[in-house]
């Protein structure tokens, strides 16, 4: 089949590699320059386990989720953000209420544990080294946290994560560059967590995907689908560009090029920060990765880099960085790991950018219910832990093979 992808980055950069590899004609229309030059650019790098990733569900039962990250339980409104805004708003947090939120939750759990077995077999595969660091821990500041986290712990558990609980000096074994003097009562350590370099990963996929055959068009803009056929309209170009079938994993212009043909795909643009900064001394820095769940926010390792991630902001992309929130990750950086990074050096990247969010916090991966027309979108701040297995169960749909997970949880038609 001659199949179109339509985005660049980790998901669609996975998506043509899988396609490609079954032996499809497939070519990739990205309006940016390179790959992964959006959300993929600045992702957290946290692979596994992704339910734990702060902002991956709006809720994991309805008291567990805020005993878990605590407040404010829904992303900021900033200046911009309109109706528009309040209303994603107001649906995010009526889904952490949802009675099906564990029955999402259990899906989700099944898709960021096949992807990464898929991402561990590409990067086996590949031969490369994408700045892997592995182990996860939740920081706990209080006593009591332990026993208030107990209710979210079950459900994770029950979706199968294995998670131990552990002292604030056990903790400090498994990271021995976490600060004396940080308030720290104890710990969760997810021995399978995992991080890796997303931007790295993607342009790794997209030149195996061109060894396969796959082309690649850069500063491409998909103006509008047809209803018809699987068409698209480039920026440009006088007439539509025909093919056996579409993919769309364009993240926020997935919804405007699916308006037109009577689909609403409530997506949204939740902004996040990251600060990337080189390594300074390795005994002080993280060894894998931490979350700070008080803060909302994401320490992991990349190679000869620290990343610290957080924020959560439905605004418009244009909009100001928030200096409260980069002060925050500053300051969670410092505390936690003194000494472990070079925060004052030139080389230090400071990135905002947009994840495409669904106000129930899954992706969308399937048919559109249009012929020819297939959707790979809405990860949200999971797409680099969800990418490369939505990618590889699309690929198995087009073909007409059973996926290897369910992904009835993940169709359009839940909106």
């Amino acid at each position: 089949m001659q199949i179109a992808i339509v985005g660049a980055g980790i998901v669609g950069a996975a998506t043509a590699y899988e396609l490609a590899a079954d032996g499809h004609e497939v070519t990739v229309f990205e309006q940016r320059a390179a790959a992964a030059e959006e959300a993929s650019f600045g992702s957290a790098g946290l692979l596994a386990p992704a339910l734990l990733l702060p902002w991956a569900t709006p809720g994991i039962g309805a008291g567990a989720k805020r005993r878990l990250w605590a407040s404010p339980s829904a992303p900021q409104l900033v200046r911009g953000a309109g109706i528009s805004g309040l209303t994603w708003r107001r649906r995010w947090i009526r889904a952490g209420s949802d009675p099906t939120a564990p029955t999402l939750l259990a899906a989700l759990e099944g898709l960021g544990r096949y992807s990464l077995a898929r991402t561990r077999e590409l990067a086996q595969l590949f031969d490369v080294d994408m700045e892997t660091s592995r182990g996860t821990l939740v920081l706990l500041r209080r006593p009591e946290d332990m026993e208030q986290l107990q209710p979210a712990l079950q459900l994770l558990r029950d979706a199968g994560e294995i998670l131990h609980e552990v002292d604030a000096d056990t903790a400090r074994l498994i990271e021995p560059g976490l600060s004396s003097d940080a308030p720290l009562a104890g710990a969760l350590h997810a021995p399978g967590g995992e991080a890796g370099n997303c931007r790295l990963f993607a342009q790794i996929l997209r030149h195996a995907a061109q060894e396969q055959g796959a082309q690649c068009v850069f500063g491409a803009r998909v103006q509008a689908l047809s209803s018809g056929a699987a068409s698209l309209q480039i920026a440009g170009e006088a007439a539509p560009r025909r093919f056996d079938a579409v993919v769309l994993c364009t993240g926020l212009a997935s919804a405007a090029l699916l308006r037109p043909l009577g689909l609403r795909l409530p997506l949204a643009a939740v902004h996040g920060y990251t600060i990337s900064a080189p390594l300074r001394e390795d005994s002080h820095a993280p060894q894998g990765s931490v979350i700070d769940p008080l803060h909302h926010l994401t320490i992991t390792r990349q190679g000869q880099r620290v990343r610290v991630s957080g924020g959560a902001e439905l605004g418009p992309a244009g909009g100001a960085q928030h200096a409260p929130t980069l002060q925050t990750l500053y300051l969670a950086l410092s505390g936690w790991f003194p000494g472990g990074a070079l925060t004052s050096s030139p080389q230090v990247q400071v990135w905002r950018g947009a994840r495409p969010t669904l106000p129930d916090g899954a992706p969308v991966i399937g048919t559109s219910g249009h012929a020819g027309l297939w959707i790979n979108a809405g990860h949200g701040a999971c797409g680099w832990a969800q990418a490369c297995g939505s990618a590889r169960a699309l690929a198995d749909l087009i073909a007409g093979r059973a996926p290897a997970f369910d992904l009835q949880p993940f169709r359009v038609q839940r909106f």
